[in-house]
């Protein structure tokens, strides 16, 4: 019986994670539009130095559709922004 509910949980727990899976976009926030709900980053690479803390600027500017997006305090232009996204087709749907 012990051991039937350990590996449930472990199952659980794995099929938990893919749930929520998704893409991670960090970068310069550089604009929003306010309808439909967008913001638009400059992505960072994930080379990470004393220069570029965050990565380096890869020059893609990316728009995300936050409109049903948990978002904390709204950025301003040049905060760094990570964003968990889906991708459907073209669009990204930012979900935090």
């Amino acid at each position: 019986m012990k051991t039937g509910t350990i590996i449930i949980s472990l199952i659980l727990a794995v099929l938990a994670g893919t749930v929520w899976a998704g893409e991670v976009s960090q970068g310069r926030f550089i604009s929003a539009d306010p309808a439909p709900a967008m913001f638009t980053i400059e992505e960072f690479d994930t080379n990470f130095n004393a220069q570029n803390p965050y990565g380096t600027p890869t020059g893609i500017v990316t728009k995300y559709d936050v409109s049903t997006a948990k978002i904390g305090i709204h950025p301003d232009p040049g905060d760094i922004l990570r964003i968990a996204y889906e991708e459907n087709g073209e669009a990204r749907r930012a979900f935090k």
